[in-house]
């Protein structure tokens, strides 16, 4: 995980206005040089590229405006080696040269802009200012990945490191290993106090509509065991998008979205069945019987039965108990919004048989309430 010395480090680049004017012509380094200093950055000159490499090697420089036709190496190689060995510093080409061709290559080779003398102020200022602005972000946004990366890396490294421990103690009491479970699944869950019982309520919903569906009592009890490890991919979600009480950007809901496949990923591999099958639900629970689901957009019945299954059981949950951005909807209410997406979001015989079960839902709906027990069923 990110130490505060870390961060502190990282703040320090992202906030770093040193700029270096590497020109071999000393009055465009001192009409440049002075231009960027009137405006608040500090700044540093170099003749040619040895001179710029010892500069960077000294301290770390946030710009290089670098002219291109230098004696010795020129500007566009030393630019391309430059980024490769100081990632955190951006460059910006000058040049006598109004070419197309020229200019393409500068970009080409990762240069933010391209200016040709003689300029106008306003125009170096501009793209300077771009150049930071355009740096500041990819490297916020490559901070975030290697962030979430680390989260993802940690988390996952301490649940394999449990589920290892589970496939080594299949041989225990039945109960132990469904406990095993239970608490496996509430660490990627803990976080949310409103999903306290979710885990619960869903695997019997779960198991009801497989029995009710007419599967063996093994495979019904091996559904029931597997599906509270359908959300343990939000292990790797980020709190800040987990725990949002609004409405999710596009951007968070990718990121959110990515739960199905870390789930996956965390719990395939295994010979043992119980962890197959909870794959399998943790990978296909949010696709849609249209196809128009994620994370693969699996249509009908290519959806494996236990996902078709977890998917109505987990959105019936969703509707039927409170959450920071909904009341708890009454088990009428709730029926009502699913089969408007009978055929839809969901299978629609399996729907069917899910809402023929009023009287069980309502007993497994009560018994794991988050809060005291009551009935769903609306008052006349």
């Amino acid at each position: 995980m990110q130490t505060l010395r870390d961060r502190t480090t990282h703040q320090a680049l992202l906030d770093n206005r040193n700029i270096l004017v590497v020109d071999d012509e000393e009055p465009i380094r001192r009409l440049i040089g002075y231009l960027l200093q009137t405006h608040g950055y500090t700044v540093d000159f170099a003749a040619d590229a040895r001179e710029a490499r010892e500069k960077l090697d000294e301290q770390p420089f946030a710009l290089m405006l670098c002219d291109v036709n230098m004696p010795g190496e020129s500007g566009m190689d030393l630019v391309r080696n430059i980024l490769a060995e100081h990632p955190h510093t951006a460059a910006i080409m000058v040049t006598g040269l109004d070419s197309s061709v020229l200019a393409n290559a500068a970009l080409d080779v990762g240069a933010f802009g391209y200016i040709i003398k003689p300029f106008e102020s306003n125009e170096v200022l501009i793209d300077v200012a771009n150049a930071l602005r355009r740096r500041r972000l990819e490297m916020e946004n490559r901070l975030h990945r290697e962030n979430l990366e680390d989260v993802v890396r940690t988390r996952t490294v301490a649940l394999q490191q449990a589920l290892d421990w589970l496939e080594r103690s299949e041989k225990e009491l039945r109960l132990s290993r469904e406990e095993t479970i239970q608490r496996l699944a509430i660490a990627a869950e803990f976080r949310d106090s409103s999903t306290a019982q979710h885990i619960q309520r869903m695997s019997h919903y779960c198991e009801l509509l497989a029995r009710k569906s007419g599967m063996s009592p093994e495979r019904c009890d091996l559904i029931r065991t597997a599906s509270p490890m359908h959300d343990i991919g939000k292990i790797g979600t980020p709190d800040h998008v987990l725990l949002k009480p609004g409405k999710f950007t596009q951007e968070e809901f990718n990121v959110i979205a990515q739960h199905a496949e870390i789930g996956y990923r965390i719990l395939s591999g295994s010979d043992a069945e119980l962890l197959k099958v909870a794959a399998v639900i943790a990978w296909t629970h949010h696709e849609r019987f249209d196809g128009s689901g994620y994370p693969r957009g699996l249509k009908g019945e290519a959806i494996p039965v236990e996902g078709r299954i977890a998917s109505i059981a987990d959105a019936f949950d969703a509707l039927t108990t409170q959450r920071v951005y909904k009341p708890a909807f009454d088990l009428c209410h709730a029926f009502e919004l699913m089969l408007k997406h009978r055929g839809k979001h969901f299978d629609p015989e399996l729907l069917d048989v899910f809402i023929a079960s009023t009287d069980e839902l309502t007993r497994i709906h009560d018994q794991y309430a988050d809060r005291s027990p009551r009935s769903m069923i609306p008052e006349s």
